[in-house]
């Protein structure tokens, strides 16, 4: 299949060279990367023939809604556009309602396989009309790990499912990198163990907590035993904080995903305004010792 693909950064980029590798024609653009295959979006669109399919990989948010927009005045009544980044599922169905206006066809699809997904494949989360879902069905096929669509694709259902899949999925995954990051951080701290680095590979073979992140974290050590390269500072890129407010919506308890994303909020602060008011308030009641900033 021909097909137009909007943002090749990390993710995008790659996308396009195991697509091409399964033999799409793929066209590119992105005015921010070197890469381009074309100059301009209107260059994009006259490259493809109708029934045009154009995938969007840009920041969610603003960007993805500006290169919706700009596509809408573009496209012709028959095309798909599949939006393939991280934006949240509501934003979804109103690209879907704004597209279908002017007959224009519409799938979210959720995207796992980071900076891998190249060489492995990716895992796909697809919301949208059964109907256009088959017919993207030859490029989905070709960004799986394999043909078995049982094991790496779902339709999740419609429009707005793919996304939300994808949401709850990071939002696990922020669960699950705490959980290890917290492991990590208390063998470090016993004297006992040795060969922390050891305990955790040794985990990733024939252990219930075996896990591809795991194996991500083992490497990291070896590359960098005491992670001494790495700031402690870890940013949320949405959707942690999504999954937590649609878990409120439903009445949902996720304890674990959001203590991850408070986590995570704490490693921004620096030096805690909270933690700060908890050791002033020991103080003024137990006479606890305060340690003082030094400059």
């Amino acid at each position: 299949m021909k097909m137009g693909l909007i943002g090749l950064g990390k993710m995008g980029h790659n996308m396009r060279d195991r697509l091409q590798s399964g033999g799409h024609d793929i066209v590119g653009f992105d005015p921010h990367v070197a890469s381009n295959d074309v100059d301009t979006l209107e260059q994009l669109i006259s490259s493809l023939d109708a029934p045009r399919v154009v995938w969007i990989m840009v920041p969610h948010g603003s960007p993805t809604r500006d290169t919706v927009g700009a596509l809408t005045e573009l496209l012709e009544p028959g095309d798909l556009v599949i939006e393939g980044g991280n934006s949240r599922f509501t934003d979804d169905q109103l690209h879907a309602q704004y597209l279908a206006m002017r007959g224009i066809d519409y799938l979210d699809c959720g995207v796992s396989g980071g900076v891998w997904g190249r060489e492995l494949g990716y895992a796909l989360m697809v919301g949208g009309d059964a109907a256009v879902v088959e017919r993207a069905m030859p490029l989905f096929r070709s960004l799986l790990p394999d043909e078995d669509l049982t094991k790496c694709f779902v339709h999740a259902g419609p429009v707005g499912a793919g996304h939300f899949a994808k949401m709850v999925h990071n939002g696990v995954e922020y669960g699950l990198m705490q959980a290890y990051a917290e492991g990590y951080e208390l063998l470090s701290a016993q004297p006992l163990v040795t060969d922390v680095r050891g305990v955790l590979e040794a985990w990733t073979s024939g252990t219930v907590v075996r896990s591809w992140l795991l194996d991500l974290l083992v490497d990291a050590l070896r590359a960098d035993p005491g992670l001494t390269d790495i700031s402690g500072h870890v940013a949320d890129s949405g959707e942690g904080r999504w999954t937590v407010e649609e878990a409120i919506a439903h009445s949902v308890p996720v304890p674990v995903i959001s203590a991850a994303l408070f986590a995570r909020f704490s490693s921004q602060q620096g030096d805690s305004p909270a933690m700060k008011a908890i050791s002033a308030l020991r103080n003024q009641f137990g006479g606890h010792s305060m340690q003082k900033v030094t400059l």
